[in-house]
């Protein structure tokens, strides 16, 4: 099983979501992330994978949702973290489109399958705060 991480970049209420250019979620909108590497922590790995992809710097504030997803390619596991961009500043590399949305509008977007049970947990949370 492939473990994935993925960045919730939280700004207030607003959550930042890319979509994927390749790849079998193509088109499909996800909270940006990559591949666990060896000898690598989650933490590490997310912080590496958020610069690739999108030359944005991180800080991690809390370990949020794992998931375990099985895609026609093969299972993985999804393991989430709360996070703040260090800056508004992003590059596209492995997306062809980036946006802030609200979370009331999240699920909104055609996401990636593995990360619809986050969203939905992200909205849930929403909610009893209000």
């Amino acid at each position: 099983m492939k473990v994935v991480t993925a960045a919730i970049i939280i700004d207030d209420d607003r959550v930042f979501i890319a979509r994927r250019k390749d790849g079998n979620i193509k088109g499909k909108w996800e909270f940006p992330g990559g591949k666990l590497e060896e000898n690598e922590t989650y933490e590490e790995c997310l912080k590496r994978e958020i610069y690739e992809e999108l030359k944005m710097n991180i800080e991690i504030i809390k370990p949020f949702e794992e998931v375990v997803h099985d895609y026609e390619n093969g299972r993985i596991k999804l393991v989430s973290f709360l996070v703040k961009s260090l800056s508004y500043d992003y590059e596209l590399s492995v997306h062809d489109d980036a946006r802030w949305v609200s979370i009331e509008e999240l699920l909104d977007y055609d996401l990636a399958p593995a990360d619809i049970p986050i969203a939905k947990k992200l909205k849930e949370e929403l909610k009893t705060k209000e």
